[in-house]
């Protein structure tokens, strides 16, 4: 079994984009809790979880491309 460096090249730039989620998510919370006056407190607390939420999904979603890069495909038998 060879390692499909095309699904490996896949999970690389999914990990840029789980990294990129993973900083903004905490530092819009962050900035949410900061401004708890302003009107627009709600919403940006809101777009961070979201955004927390988007960057577990993606790490796991990371996780199984370099597993299946790796590894192959799991088959059911």
């Amino acid at each position: 079994m060879h390692t499909d460096k095309k699904l490996l090249a896949k999970g690389l730039k999914f990990i840029g984009y789980t990294v990129a989620v993973m900083f903004l998510a905490p530092f819009t919370i962050y900035q949410a809790f900061k401004n708890e006056g302003h009107p627009a407190y709600l919403p940006v607390l809101i777009v961070g979880l979201i955004l927390a939420v988007v960057a577990i999904g993606l790490g796991f979603y990371t996780i199984k491309i370099f597993m299946e890069a790796l590894f192959g495909k799991k088959t059911k038998d």
